[in-house]
């Protein structure tokens, strides 16, 4: 009995400071997004005390019931050791009030928005990492989203290089930083300020907790040679339906059946291509719908359909990959061999606008991500890279989020 209970134990520790991941939602929630200051969509990083507004569609049109919690997290994801008190003015685990029913739309849907601060939930009082769940009636977790809250404390300079590597200098961007400030007295840099670099707002390949390699006056200086490149990529695909009734930009014909099907043009490997500059929205969506006048309840939702000409890849699975469901790596997105047509299709339900999207390879015995296996790797393509400042004080018990810097490739130099 007393090994069982001290493995129960040490299970439970694991457990309890293993890093949060989002949770992706089930089919008929669609169309996550937040809106503030930041652009539509995008990985949301506010000022502290700016509003917090999430946005999505439950497609099942039941009007259901749906709660909301926030918790807090350390730097790193694992969860910290701050009280709800300490950090939410207010209550959370409320039901969101604020719901309108989709208006001459062939799918019908509900679309839900909160807003913080509300007459509930009053405020959040800490910069640092939060998560918001979704809850439906039943107290079934529906899905998760990270945003952060950030004070303008320091300055975080970024600059945006080739590789120094020369192995792979026509593949990869490498990120340098300054942090500098006249209001905090850094008190051991090395243990107390951690970095977040984020490339394209996807937190999945973000590279964090790089050390400071020199401090000159109140700087910090990060100039790594390998530790904070990333891969280049290559420019995002991207269509438009906002026109359900005509193909657009990226849509090669339509068909209404239940509700409207767009099927687009047929896409190729791009790997080992020259490059091409394309601009883009680096993975993100913006929600567009032509003749209406509220996109949040007139927006139809189209069946999109997905065409890549590929060889089948015996070890490898291929899905489409993008902003649209926060990069998620689901079932949902994974395309399927035609060996009839020789193509790799999938098909799935996409509220209309403008969408970004590429197809990324995951390997089916060890699950690695390769983004570049199809689109390809190019030092020329334009990314966009934020970098988060954390500080922990001697002594303090959680990590303030104090300062934000942001730069894009498309001034990038040798």
């Amino acid at each position: 009995m007393k090994i069982k209970l001290l493995i129960s134990l040490l299970f439970m520790c694991i457990i309890g400071y293993s890093q949060v991941v989002e949770v992706a939602p089930p089919d008929f929630i669609k169309t996550i997004t937040f809106k503030s200051n930041t652009t539509q969509g995008q990985l949301p990083i506010l000022k502290l005390g700016e509003p917090l507004i999430l946005e999505f569609d439950a497609l099942n049109a039941n009007e259901e019931d749906f709660y909301y919690v926030i918790e807090y997290f350390d730097f790193d994801w694992s969860p910290s050791v701050l009280v709800k008190a300490e950090y939410l003015k207010g209550l959370d685990n409320q039901r969101i009030l604020e719901y309108y029913n989709s208006f001459n739309t062939y799918q019908v849907y509900s679309h839900y928005k909160l807003q913080i601060p509300n007459i509930q939930t009053r405020g959040l009082l800490k910069s640092g990492n939060y998560m918001i769940s979704i809850y439906d009636e039943y107290d079934e977790l529906m899905f998760s989203r990270k945003f952060m809250i950030y004070e303008d404390l320091v300055n975080v300079g970024v600059r945006v290089k080739r590789s120094r590597d020369v192995r792979v200098i026509a593949e990869k961007q490498s990120v340098d930083l300054v942090i500098a400030t006249n209001s905090i007295n850094f008190n051991n840099p090395l243990e107390t300020i951690k970095t977040v670099i984020i490339q394209n707002n996807n937190l999945n390949t973000a590279i964090s907790d790089l050390k400071p390699q020199y401090t000159l006056g109140n700087k910090l200086v990060y100039k790594y040679d390998t530790e904070s490149a990333f891969w280049g990529g290559n420019e995002y695909l991207w269509f438009e339906n906002k026109d359900v009734r005509t193909s657009n930009v990226g849509v090669q014909f339509i068909d209404l059946k239940d509700i409207y099907q767009s099927y687009l043009y047929p896409n190729i490997s791009r790997a080992g291509r020259p490059y091409t500059y394309n601009p883009d929205l680096n993975g993100n969506f913006q929600i567009t719908a032509a003749d209406r006048l509220d996109v949040d309840v007139e927006a139809d939702y189209t069946m999109v359909h997905f065409s890549l000409r590929h060889d089948e890849l015996k070890d490898k699975d291929v899905y489409v990959y993008g902003n649209f469901n926060a990069f998620a790596i689901e079932p949902l997105a994974q395309m399927k061999y035609i060996p009839e047509s020789g193509n790799y299709e999938a098909s799935f339900r996409l509220k209309q606008g403008f969408y970004n999207y590429k197809y990324v390879t995951v390997d089916k015995v060890t699950k690695d991500l390769n983004e570049g296996a199809i689109s390809g790797d190019y030092w020329q393509t334009e990314n966009n890279y934020k970098v988060l400042a954390y500080y922990r004080d001697l002594g303090a018990r959680y990590d303030r989020l104090i300062g934000y810097g942001e730069a894009s490739s498309v001034n990038i130099s040798n």
